[in-house]
C-alpha cells in the first residue's frame, strides 16, 4: 500500500469550478469543515479518484438516498452536496484507496453532464445566509451551551473536543461541527446540510441538540436507578450472559443451553396430542425467558421433561397367538382356570378387534394364592410391559392424581409416573391391595381411582400436575385384594370381579413340585443331586406344618428344608490336591429327617377331640386368608335364662345366636328339652356360647346352624359327628338359608380332614367351583331346615324322633 499527502491549495467558495466529479456517498452525510476518512471500493468511483488525483481538482461529495443501491443513478441522489479536496490518498492493493478528504463548501447540483465512467456536474456554490442577525448569535450561543452541557455528560469524551468548541466563532461552521457528530438520522443530517440560512439552520441543530440531551439525561437517570435497585439475581444475569458471549467466542457450548435444544428435540418426537403440544410451547416460551438460576425455571424444566418422558404414541405389539399365551400361563401357574380363561378370551376379541378397550380385572382370593405374580404372567403372555402399584396404605388423592405445580417438590401422581417407567401406553398395570386404600383429610385415593378404572372415563385421564388429559384405556388393569367387603360400592362396580380360591393339597403338591421347590433349590445354591424332597413328605408339610389357603408358608418350609440340606453340603471337608471330589451322597427327605430339619409338627387334626363332648360343633368361616374351621362350644350353668356370648363377635352372628335360641325355645317340647329336664328349665339356667380364637373378630349370619346345633347337642346329651361340618343361615321358622364363599369352607374343611359337609340346599349350584378330586373325596348333604341338619349331625339322628318313639310306646 502506498500513500502520500497532498498540497493544500486554498479554496473559498466563490472559487469552486462550475462543473465537479460526483462521488456518491453512502450512509453519511458530509458537511463543510469536516474531515472523514472512506474507502473507495467501486468502480466508477475508482475512476474518480484516479482522475481527481492526476488533475489536482476538487470532488462533489452528495450522499445517496438508498445505501443500498451499488451503482445509483440521478434520481437518487439529493441535489445539495460538499464540495471537497482530497488531503490524504492510500492505495489498497490493484483495486482500491483508501482517502482522506475535507470539506470546503455547500453546493447544489444543477444539471448531470457525464454519468460515465463516473458522474460530473454543473454546480452552484451556496453561501451561508443571515450572518448579521442578532438571532442567529443567540441561537449559537445557546447551541454552545448545550453542546457543553452535553460533553459534560460524556466523561468520555476527551478534553480536546470542548477546546475545540470554544474556539469556533463562526455560526455555521458551528452548527456543521455538531451535526456531523450527534446521534441523527441521514434525512435529519441532510435537512441541516440543506439549510443555508443560518437561523433556520441552527435551530434544526438546536433542536436535534436538545432531543439527544433529554434522552441522555433520561438514559442516565435510569441507569441510576437500575444500578441501585440491581438485586443479585439481575447481577447474575448479567454475569451470565458475559459468561455465555465468553464461551461462545472460545467455541465452548454451554450445557444449559444444549440441555433445552436436546429438550426441545424430544418434545418434537414425543409426538405429542395437540392440548399437550399446546401446553408444551407455552411452558417452553417462558422457560426460554427465565434464567437457570431462578425457580421457576426448574419447576418448569422439570414439567417439560415429564411431557417428553412420557409415551404419548409409543405401545408394544399384543402377542395375540391364543395357544402360546394359554401355554406361557400354563407353565408359570398350575390351576386358576378361570383367569386363564378370561384372559384368552380378552387376546380373540383383541385379535377380531384392533380398538378394544383394555379390561379391568379385580382378583379376589386370601394371601399366597399367586395373585400378584399371576399379574405379571398376564403381562409376559401378552408382550405387553409390567409395572406394579403398591396401593396399601394409601391414604393421599395425590399419590393417584399428583400434585398441582404450585407445591413446592410436586410430581406427577402413581398412574404417571408408572407410564413412564413401563415405557408405552399399554402396560399391564396391577393395583396391588386395592382393598387396603385408605383415607383422611388428604382425600380420598378410592375416589380418584374411579376415573382410572372407569372405561368410559379414562381416554381422558386428567392428572393435576400434567394438567392435560392422558389416554388410559389402552392399559390392562388388574386389581389385586384379599377381600370386597373394605373397597367402595362404586368403585367395585366399575371392575370386574374374579375369586381365587385357595388349593387343594393336591394342588398345592403339583405347584411345589413344579415352582416351588426348583426355585428354592436354585436360590440355595444346591441341586438335585443334593436334594431329593418325595410327594410324601410334601403333603407332610403341607397338612402338618402349614394351614393356610395359598403356599406362601409351604415355601418357607422348603427354604427351611433346603438350608438345611445347604448346611450339609456347605460342610463336606475340601479335597486335597491331586484328590478326585467324592459324591455328594443325595439327602432324600423323608417325615423322620423332615421332623429333625422343622421340629414337631405344627397343626394336628382336633376335630374329633373337640367334638367329644356334647355342645361342640364344628361351623365353616370364610376369612380374608381363605376358609376356616370354626369350633362353637356351648355349656350351661344355673342362672335367670341369660345367654352370654364370647369370641369377639359382631353384631350379625350376635343376632344369629339370639335367633338360634328363640327356635329352640320355640321347639323345646318336640326336641325333648323340656320333657327329660324341668318344664322351666331354660328359665332357670344361664348358656354361655363360645367361639375360640377370640382374638379373631367374627361376623356374619353363615353360623347360624352351627350355633343351633351346638345348643342343641348340648340341651339334649347328645355329641355332634366329629367328621361333619356345617354352614347356613337360620330362620325363625327354621329354615336354613343359603351362604356365599362355599368354595373357600370347603377347602378349609377338607384341610381339616372332614368328611362331611351340611349346606344349605340352594347353595348345590356352588359345586361346580369345588375342585373334582375334592368332591370325590368327601360327601355334601343338602338341608332346608335346621330338623334335617339336626338328623343328619347329631348321633341318634333328630331328637325329636325318640321323643315320638317314647309317647308311642307309652300309648
Amino acid at each position: 500500500m502506498t500513500s502520500r499527502k497532498r498540497e493544500r491549495p486554498e479554496f473559498k467558495p466563490q472559487d469552486l469550478p462550475g462543473e465537479l466529479p460526483i462521488l456518491p456517498l453512502r450512509n453519511s452525510v458530509f458537511f463543510p469543515g469536516a474531515v472523514m476518512p472512506l474507502t473507495i471500493g467501486r468502480a466508477k468511483t475508482i475512476r474518480l479518484i484516479e482522475e481527481a488525483t492526476r488533475e489536482n481538482s476538487l470532488l462533489g461529495i452528495v450522499t445517496q438516498r438508498a445505501p443500498e443501491i451499488d451503482d445509483p443513478a440521478q434520481d437518487d441522489l439529493y441535489e445539495i452536496g460538499t464540495a471537497a479536496r482530497i488531503i490524504k490518498l492510500a492505495r489498497t492493493g490493484k483495486d482500491g484507496f483508501n482517502i482522506v478528504v475535507e470539506g470546503i463548501s455547500r453546493f447544489r447540483v444543477d444539471e448531470i453532464t457525464q454519468e460515465e465512467p463516473f458522474f460530473t456536474a454543473r454546480i452552484t456554490p451556496l453561501l451561508d445566509e443571515g450572518s448579521g442577525d442578532v438571532e442567529v448569535e443567540a441561537l449559537a450561543l445557546n447551541l454552545k451551551n448545550t453542546a457543553r452541557e452535553v460533553i459534560d455528560m460524556l466523561p468520555e469524551i476527551p478534553v480536546m473536543a470542548k477546546q475545540l468548541l470554544e474556539s469556533i466563532q463562526a455560526p455555521g461552521h458551528l452548527a456543521d461541527l455538531i451535526t456531523a457528530n450527534i446521534d441523527a438520522t441521514i434525512e435529519e443530517k441532510q435537512d441541516v446540510l440543506e439549510a443555508v440560512h443560518l437561523k433556520i439552520r441552527l435551530k434544526r441543530v438546536l433542536e436535534l441538540l436538545s432531543r439527544q440531551f433529554e434522552v441522555m439525561k433520561l438514559s442516565n437517570k435510569i441507569n441510576s436507578q437500575v444500578k441501585g435497585e440491581m438485586s443479585k439475581t439481575q447481577r447474575e444475569y448479567y454475569l451470565r450472559q458475559q459468561l455465555k458471549a465468553i464461551k461462545e467466542e472460545l467455541g465452548d457450548k454451554d450445557d444449559d443451553e444444549s440441555g433445552v435444544e436436546e429438550l426441545e428435540r424430544r418434545l418434537k418426537n414425543a409426538h405429542l396430542p395437540d392440548e399437550a403440544e399446546k401446553a408444551a410451547n407455552r411452558e417452553f416460551k417462558r422457560m426460554r425467558n427465565m434464567q437457570p438460576s431462578q425457580a421457576e425455571y426448574t419447576v418448569a424444566r422439570t414439567y417439560l421433561e415429564w411431557l417428553a418422558d412420557l409415551p404419548w404414541s409409543k405401545s408394544s405389539t399384543d402377542n395375540l397367538d391364543l395357544s402360546n399365551a394359554k401355554r406361557q400361563l400354563d407353565d408359570d401357574h398350575y390351576g386358576l382356570d378361570k383367569i386363564k380363561k378370561r384372559i384368552v378370551e380378552y387376546l380373540a376379541v383383541r385379535k377380531l378387534k384392533n380398538d378394544m378397550k383394555g379390561p379391568i380385572l379385580c382378583f379376589v382370593g386370601p394371601p399366597g394364592v399367586g395373585k400378584t405374580s399371576l399379574g405379571r404372567s398376564i403381562g409376559d403372555s401378552l408382550g405387553r410391559k409390567f409395572h406394579r402399584i403398591s396401593l396399601g396404605g394409601v391414604r393421599d388423592e395425590a399419590e393417584i392424581r399428583g400434585h398441582r405445580r404450585t407445591y413446592i417438590g410436586a410430581l406427577p401422581g402413581r398412574i404417571v409416573q408408572g407410564l413412564k417407567k413401563a415405557g408405552t401406553n399399554n402396560p399391564v398395570f396391577l393395583l396391588d391391595e386395592i382393598d387396603k386404600l385408605g383415607h383422611d383429610f388428604r382425600g380420598d385415593p378410592s375416589s380418584a381411582l374411579l376415573e382410572v378404572l372407569d372405561p368410559e372415563q379414562n381416554n381422558s385421564f386428567s392428572d393435576h400436575y400434567l394438567d392435560v388429559p392422558f389416554d388410559l384405556s389402552r392399559v390392562l388393569f388388574i386389581a389385586t385384594a384379599n377381600q370386597l367387603d373394605t373397597i367402595p360400592a362404586p368403585l367395585r362396580d366399575r371392575m370386574e370381579i374374579i375369586e381365587l380360591p385357595g388349593y387343594t393339597f393336591e394342588e398345592k403338591m403339583h405347584i411345589a413340585e413344579e415352582h416351588l421347590i426348583p426355585k428354592q433349590v436354585k436360590e440355595h445354591g444346591i441341586t438335585g443331586e443334593h436334594i431329593e424332597i418325595p410327594e410324601a413328605t410334601v403333603l407332610k408339610i403341607a397338612t402338618s406344618y402349614t394351614r393356610e389357603a395359598g403356599v406362601r408358608q409351604l415355601e418357607r418350609e422348603i427354604a427351611a428344608v433346603c438350608r438345611a440340606v445347604a448346611v450339609d453340603v456347605a460342610n463336606t471337608p475340601p479335597v486335597k490336591a491331586g484328590e478326585e471330589k467324592p459324591p455328594f451322597p443325595k439327602v432324600v427327605v423323608d417325615e423322620e429327617r423332615l421332623a429333625k430339619m422343622l421340629g414337631p409338627e405344627k397343626f394336628y387334626n382336633e376335630v374329633a377331640e373337640r367334638t367329644s363332648v356334647p355342645g361342640v360343633a364344628t361351623g365353616l368361616a370364610w376369612t380374608a386368608a381363605g376358609g376356616d374351621l370354626l369350633f362353637i362350644e356351648a355349656t350351661r350353668m344355673g342362672g335367670k335364662g341369660s345367654m352370654i356370648l364370647t369370641g369377639q363377635l359382631g353384631d350379625v352372628m350376635k343376632e344369629s345366636a339370639q335367633a338360634a335360641m328363640s327356635w329352640i325355645r320355640s321347639k323345646a317340647t318336640d326336641l325333648g328339652v323340656a320333657k327329660s329336664l324341668d318344664e322351666h328349665f331354660l328359665e332357670k339356667t344361664d348358656l354361655h356360647l363360645h367361639f375360640p380364637a377370640g382374638a379373631i373378630p367374627k361376623d356374619g349370619p353363615s353360623a347360624g346352624v352351627t350355633i343351633t346345633t351346638a345348643l342343641v347337642s348340648l340341651l339334649t346329651g347328645r355329641c355332634v359327628r366329629h367328621d361333619t361340618a356345617m354352614t347356613g343361615e337360620v330362620t325363625l321358622r327354621g329354615l336354613v338359608l343359603p351362604v356365599g364363599g362355599i368354595k373357600e369352607k370347603v377347602l378349609a374343611a377338607h384341610r381339616g380332614g372332614i368328611k362331611r359337609i351340611i349346606m344349605p340346599a340352594r347353595n348345590e349350584k356352588d359345586l361346580i367351583d369345588i375342585p373334582k378330586n375334592v368332591r370325590d373325596e368327601m360327601s355334601f348333604l343338602f338341608a332346608k331346615s335346621v330338623d334335617q341338619v339336626l338328623d343328619w349331625v347329631l348321633e341318634g339322628g333328630y331328637p325329636g324322633k325318640s321323643v315320638a318313639t317314647q309317647a308311642a310306646a307309652q300309648a
